[in-house]
């Protein structure tokens, strides 16, 4: 049976763990402030928060359950539009939305809401573009958002005298959660002691289900499924001597928030949050992005440039493979069907080695790229030691330029060196035309964001003669 706590309530069920959670939070708790939406992640509609403990403390995320699996949320808090309400008035980020204007039809702002309830249940500072990020999953028809930004700039200011109180503990006395949150730590340390293995080692595994739920939702649902998503052994980032190692159930969310690598990266929240939305980077995984083996795969190409090493198993052996040898074609993978990743690692850049990662996509958030790319280069005083570079969009499968880099390596850093790159790289790329760009419009992407690249990492180069 698998259990969680559903706002108040306590969950205990039999259905298949492959089901969405939207249609179970609407037609078997009949709870329809959750809004079905586009059923792929985009518009927000029917976001809800999932809770859990990390060493003794509560941790809430917003996810789209459109495309949450069931069995991803077991042990933990969920809580919909329903599980905030207060008995006797309107919650302080509703009366916000209300006094703001914020909401005109209506069919969005139960996420609205619950993106920004999420704001202030997170360990984020109570800052305004930290509160706009928080939506940035969640899609208005009607407003024009500007009216629920000067919504959020409420919420803000609510939050700044937090002043150390926990942020569920603030909420509940702030009117912004009913008091029961504050018991819910208590609650879930109790669930967890009676929870039981929910896994089969031989079913299919399954990560956040971003992709996969996506384009086969109703096959999943009453597929045997291997949960990987929450499983402790494929979690963490950690840093052994030079080298980085992570689990592959890493997400998007816990790479951004890493101390370790913003320490390496510091324009890594700058990277990430061009990729997908802040639902989405909650539940989306590393190993996920790898798998799904899209020719655009935002994750690919980062580690492509890092020259990332996959640790692959079948439950009994383990085997490493350089991520630059993972793809063989079009979603074709280089592992059997019984491996799955269980991690990753890569060398830390050292202080000579510069990274930037560039993607153009026709809207900043929840869009898949129409071509993406990644550079590491180290220096040696002007003379380049060593390069990579990827790109997205531009072939069958995420590839890294070798010839390009090739053509480099060892040669003084020059606007000249650069323009003659631009021409090079051509020549080991084959985009197609199709709904997100025509061949030439690909290849003049590509040239433009390789450009980028130098005059981001290299501004004492005359960025005139780079962009002609």
């Amino acid at each position: 049976m698998l259990r969680f706590i559903l706002n108040n309530d306590d969950i205990g069920t039999s259905l298949p763990p492959g089901m969405l959670l939207l249609d179970f939070i609407r037609y078997h708790q009949h709870l329809p402030g959750t809004k079905t939406g586009c059923n792929e992640g985009d518009c927000g509609a029917c976001t809800i928060l999932a809770g859990e403990l990390q060493e003794g403390t509560m941790h809430y995320r917003s996810f789209t359950s459109c495309l949450t699996p069931l069995g991803n949320v077991r042990g933990k808090h969920v809580v919909t539009i329903e599980g905030i309400n207060l008995p006797h008035s309107l919650t302080a980020v509703q009366h916000a939305m209300q006094e703001c204007a914020a909401t005109q039809c209506g069919f969005c702002s139960p996420g609205f809401v619950m993106s920004l309830t999420g704001f202030c249940l997170s360990h984020k500072a109570p800052t305004l573009s930290n509160a706009i990020a928080a939506i940035d999953g969640n899609i208005c028809r009607c407003t024009g958002y500007k009216s629920i930004e000067r919504a959020a700039a409420r919420i803000t200011q609510i939050l700044e005298a937090r002043n150390g109180t926990t942020p569920a503990q603030f909420a509940a006395g702030a009117q912004i959660l009913p008091d029961y949150f504050v018991e819910i730590p208590a609650r879930l340390a109790a669930l967890h002691s009676s929870l039981e293995s929910a896994n089969d080692v031989a079913a299919q595994p399954i990560g956040g289900g971003t992709d996969l739920y996506v384009q086969q939702h109703d096959a999943l649902k009453l597929k045997a499924l291997r949960f990987l998503y929450d499983q402790p052994a494929l979690k963490g980032i950690r840093q052994e001597n030079n080298k980085c190692i992570m689990g592959a159930a890493t997400t998007v969310t816990e790479l951004m928030t890493s101390p370790i690598l913003q320490a390496y990266f510091p324009y890594l929240s700058k990277y990430l949050k061009k990729i997908s939305s802040t639902q989405i980077r909650n539940m989306a995984t590393l190993a996920g992005n790898f798998v799904n083996a899209s020719p655009i795969g935002d994750l690919s190409i980062f580690f492509l440039a890092l020259d990332a090493t996959l640790i692959l198993s079948d439950g009994q052996k383990e085997r490493e493979l350089p991520l630059r040898n993972f793809f063989k074609g079009y979603k074709l993978l280089n592992k059997s069907p019984g491996e799955y990743i269980r991690g990753l690692w890569f060398n830390l850049p050292s202080q000579h080695t510069l990274f930037n990662f560039e993607k153009v996509s026709k809207r900043t958030h929840l869009d898949i790229a129409s071509v993406n790319t990644a550079i590491s280069i180290t220096m040696h005083y002007d003379m380049i030691d060593e390069i990579r570079i990827a790109a997205g969009g531009v072939g069958p499968v995420p590839l890294l330029l070798k010839e390009t880099a090739r053509f480099m390596r060892g040669k003084l850093m020059t606007e000249s060196l650069i323009r003659e790159a631009s021409f090079l790289l051509q020549t080991e790329v084959s985009p197609i035309s199709d709904a997100r760009g025509t061949e030439d419009y690909k290849r003049l992407l590509l040239a433009q964001l390789f450009k980028a690249h130098f005059i981001t990492l290299f501004p004492q180069l005359e960025t005139a003669i780079l962009i002609r």
